[in-house]
């Protein structure tokens, strides 16, 4: 059992890239899948599936991108923990890298980007930044 599967999901992103690994095999959630659709929107990854049919065996499956071999995903800094949780009003919406980076944000429309949190003019709990 994971007690955060969303740090479980962007670790395993992140040691496959550091491993030189093409796709990576995560554990299905739907705040999983809220992210990697993201990702992908954000060309952090190249594409995603989800497999498999009953609940206890759904997974997703990630493709992961190379620039130069190197991972287009070099960090990722998880925000908000399951003992201490970080929420940010809309004016105070950390940018990443110069916009080069995303902030995912759990908000009462779902889980956004930095982008799209404020082109609706939503705050909510800093999940993570990613860059």
């Amino acid at each position: 059992m994971v007690t955060d599967p969303i740090a479980d999901l962007l670790v395993r992103i992140k040691n496959a890239n550091a491993a030189g690994k093409k796709n990576v095999i995560v554990s299905f959630s739907k705040a999983g899948e809220t992210i990697v659709k993201i990702l992908k929107e954000e060309n952090f990854i190249s594409s995603y599936e989800v497999k498999g049919d009953m609940p206890a065996e759904k997974c997703i499956v990630v493709d992961l991108i190379y620039r130069r071999k190197l991972p287009v995903i070099a960090n990722f800094v998880k925000i908000s923990k399951p003992g201490r949780r970080i929420y940010s009003k809309l004016k105070e919406i950390p940018i990443v890298r110069y916009g080069k980076g995303v902030t995912l944000i759990s908000t009462s429309k779902g889980i956004l980007s930095n982008k799209k949190a404020i082109k609706y003019g939503l705050g909510g709990e800093v999940i993570c930044q990613l860059w």
